[in-house]
């Protein structure tokens, strides 16, 4: 498996072009290509870049010199300390940033093109997952820890729920008003029960944004089995590792109050989700065509039994 994974990334390096030539349709390297387009998403400054990039200082700022020579990057001193310049995009560096978008896009197109028509998920979801493991690596625990899980009701939080699972299930699964009014109504539903001590919610926060949920629902089955409910991940910030956190959080409650088992429908191809939940001892017990969700699709129940807590 670690052969294979790694054979795969080498050739992955090599089709992107990081090995030479024509870079996102460019004749600039990668980490420049990669500086224009953070210098894209906000004004930032070549420490912040270097941080992002994890490039030496002095790298940045060879790098940064040929692209403000090129016309393509702007530098003004900063308001509070005018040491310190902030990048920009000038108007010819936009426009090669939008090249270098349109050219990814079209290569990121033309190559889902030739896979199955469900199998650009499972693409999506398996790069989030290695992502996120990747990112787990020693040497970033110095960094401030930017999300918060928090328990119980918070305000807006049906809306937000709702909101996340319609726009990431229209996209990905072609979902529509069946399914958003599911989740709006069970959850609604579901709030309403909170108090119940064998019933919990829990959200992610960002920058005071509800960003990610997942829910225990311990009435609706019966028989001493906790519901595993409205597990969802902003795209955001997908990829983060808040899933796991989300997950671990949620069956730690599970095996404290003495649940007998954990269950959770989902449907097929959603491998990277999968690949969680049996991490996390959850084994597939169940496949059914169902429509539940507006859409005919298969669902699949996962179930996990419960564990004396540590």
């Amino acid at each position: 498996m670690i052969d294979a994974v790694r054979e795969a990334s080498r050739h992955l390096v090599r089709e992107l072009g990081f090995m030479g030539g024509d870079f996102a349709g460019t004749d600039l390297s990668p980490s420049a290509v990669h500086a224009l387009i953070e210098i894209e998403r906000k004004a930032i400054t070549a420490r912040d870049l270097a941080s992002l990039l994890r490039l030496e200082k002095s790298s940045v700022s060879r790098m940064l010199r040929k692209l403000v020579e090129a016309g393509y990057v702007a530098e003004t001193a900063g308001a509070e300390d005018g040491r310190t310049k902030r990048l920009s995009l000038t108007p010819q560096g936009e426009e090669q940033v939008s090249k270098i978008h349109a050219f990814a896009r079209a290569q990121v197109s033309e190559a889902l093109a030739r896979l199955q028509p469900d199998a650009g998920r499972t693409v999506l979801e398996g790069l989030s997952l290695y992502s996120s493991a990747l990112k787990g690596s020693p040497a970033r625990g110095d960094e401030a820890d930017p999300f918060e899980i928090l328990p119980g009701y918070q305000t807006g939080v049906i809306a937000s729920i709702t909101q996340m699972h319609a726009q990431y299930y229209a996209r990905t699964s072609g979902f529509g008003r069946v399914f958003e009014t599911v989740v709006a109504g069970g959850l609604a539903e579901f709030v309403s029960r909170l108090d119940h001590p064998r019933n919990a919610l829990w959200t992610v926060r960002k920058n005071d944004q509800i960003c990610g949920s997942i829910a225990i629902d311990g009435e609706d089955m019966g028989g001493d089995t906790a519901h595993l409910r409205w597990f969802i991940v902003d795209d955001a910030i997908r990829g983060a590792g808040i899933g796991g956190r989300l997950l671990a959080t949620a069956l730690a409650f599970v095996d404290a109050q003495g649940f007998k088992e954990t269950q959770l429908w989902t449907f097929s191809g959603l491998s990277a989700a999968r690949h969680l939940y049996e991490a996390h001892g959850f084994l597939l017990v169940e496949e059914r065509a169902g429509s539940q969700w507006g859409t005919e699709v298969t669902e699949q129940r996962f179930a996990r039994p419960a564990r004396s807590p540590e």
